[in-house]
């Protein structure tokens, strides 16, 4: 038994080496980090683009990599009312599959976002495509259909008039979603197999567009729901409150988690630790001047990075928030920075690819690349490649 157990466990430990995924927004946990993906260089040049094709419609959403496949989300017509999910081969961009629906709910956006502006989110067998018209379509790696829901009928107040883009995530057997508005706010667990709900709580009724994420407080994994109130953390599998920090967070950049230190912008940006007693989240430090803007914040290391209005990058230290450097980038950003080995890769709405070398004293730009089509997705990476989704197509990129 204990040699076959051993066989078991050799075959899942390879598999995991050899299988590339990036599962849900900003990658494992959150994060925008890829520890995988440490061979990739600093070289944005016209060599570095592999492959790009056209996509069909727009979407916002980052693409998904599962083993040597891509899956994106996009959503077409004069009232964006056909939504796609599509599948292509990682190797050369060729069209896998593609699967179209008819949104069952409000398909009103702001002109600058669109339908298709959640990232969808995967357990690494299932494809969860969630668009802002509150259709949540769950398909396999072969594009067949699992289960549909029209959160709408079930919740017909759940919209408001610019448009929805948190994008859901897997924990264990659970997909949390944020469908947080002005009206009939909530979020949910809903069952990866079935479906249907696990659990939803009531959350504050106002616009917001931040993502949950996942954080680790002794040894257990905690969802944190963050809104204009602050951030709650809640067991996945049944939507209990672990925590809560109710001092206000934005409603555009999402927190990053460090273990169980969170790092949420709040009153600039606030780094918190998060305990599983119930007790009020313990502040380390709070830097009003580090204020990101639409860019999420992300953790390498022991520093911490954000990107504020002006597009200027600030490097601080993440246990006392100190600020290590400084350096302007070519903005404005709508997609969040990713990060793999001692780079950090970020993409401007202009459609300029910039790349960060971290590993001096400071942070150095050190290519540049000019793709010419807006960008306002957040790029996704596995492997050896870096994944991004223009208005019009989807680059694969091998700086």
């Amino acid at each position: 038994m204990k040699s076959i157990t051993t066989i078991i466990g050799l075959l899942f430990l390879f598999s995991g080496i050899t299988r590339a995924e990036w599962l849900n927004f900003r990658g494992p946990s959150g994060s925008g980090i890829s520890t995988e993906s440490a061979a990739l260089g600093g070289n944005f040049s016209k060599e570095t683009i592999e492959w790009k094709i056209d996509l069909p419609g727009r979407g916002l959403g980052s693409p998904l990599i599962i083993g040597d496949k891509v899956f994106v989300t996009a959503a077409t017509g004069p009232d964006q009312n056909q939504l796609h999910v599509i599948c292509y081969s990682a190797s050369d961009g060729a069209q896998i599959w593609e699967r179209k629906f008819w949104t069952t709910g409000r398909t009103m956006c702001h002109k600058k976002t669109c339908v298709a502006a959640p990232t969808p989110a995967s357990d690494g067998e299932t494809i969860f495509a969630l668009f802002s018209s509150n259709d949540l379509i769950a398909l396999d790696l072969d594009g067949n259909i699992r289960w549909m829901r029209g959160l709408t009928l079930d919740y017909p107040n759940a919209s408001n008039s610019l448009g929805l883009s948190s994008s859901p995530i897997v924990s264990g057997d659970t997909l949390i979603l944020q469908i947080e508005n002005d009206s009939e706010s909530f979020a949910a667990g809903v069952d990866v197999k079935t479906g249907l709900n696990r659990w939803k709580i009531d959350r504050p009724k106002a616009a917001n567009w931040t993502s949950p994420i996942l954080l680790s407080i002794d040894s257990t994994e905690i969802a944190a729901l963050q809104s204009s109130k602050g951030v709650i953390g809640v067991h996945p599998a049944t939507g209990s409150k672990i925590f809560d920090y109710n001092f206000g967070s934005s409603t555009i950049p999402s927190s990053v988690a460090g273990g169980d230190i969170l790092y949420i912008p709040s009153n600039g940006l606030t780094a918190v630790k998060a305990t599983s007693d119930g007790a009020e989240p313990k502040k380390i430090w709070n830097e009003g001047a580090q204020r990101p803007a639409t860019a999420s914040p992300i953790l390498v290391g022991q520093k911490i990075y954000t990107i504020n209005g002006a597009g200027v990058l600030t490097c601080a230290n993440a246990s006392s928030g100190e600020r290590l450097w400084r350096a302007r980038l070519k903005g404005p950003f709508s997609s969040s920075p990713v990060a793999a080995g001692n780079f950090l890769y970020i993409f401007n709405e202009e459609g300029i690819a910039q790349c960060v070398d971290l590993s001096g004293e400071e942070g150095k730009i050190v290519s540049e690349l000019e793709l010419g089509e807006t960008i306002l997705a957040t790029p996704s990476l596995a492997k050896d490649a870096l994944y991004i989704r223009s208005d019009n197509g989807l680059w694969k990129l091998k700086p």
